[in-house]
């Protein structure tokens, strides 16, 4: 497997029979069955698409850890840094 940064969902994504592929710095799946399956899948149902490798966030400041507590549905203060 070629190196890059992997996704939160990198392991479901193997596990699921992704296609990995490096892309821009991350590993990325490309499909999972044939493409066409996946086009009607997704036409009669729905699909989804992991973006996760397109943003970061950096937060700082005085009200940074109270911020990101009221942001997400961590414990911020139980992540190490």
């Amino acid at each position: 497997m070629a190196d890059g940064k992997k996704t939160v969902l990198y392991d479901r994504h193997l596990t699921q029979g992704g296609n990995i592929i490096p892309f821009s710095g991350f590993l990325l799946p490309t499909h999972y069955s044939s493409i066409n399956q996946e086009h009607l899948v997704v036409r009669e149902r729905a699909g989804l698409f992991d973006v996760s490798h397109m943003g970061e966030f950096y937060v700082s400041g005085p009200g940074a850890e109270s911020f990101l507590q009221k942001m997400t549905v961590n414990d911020i203060s139980a992540l190490s840094s």
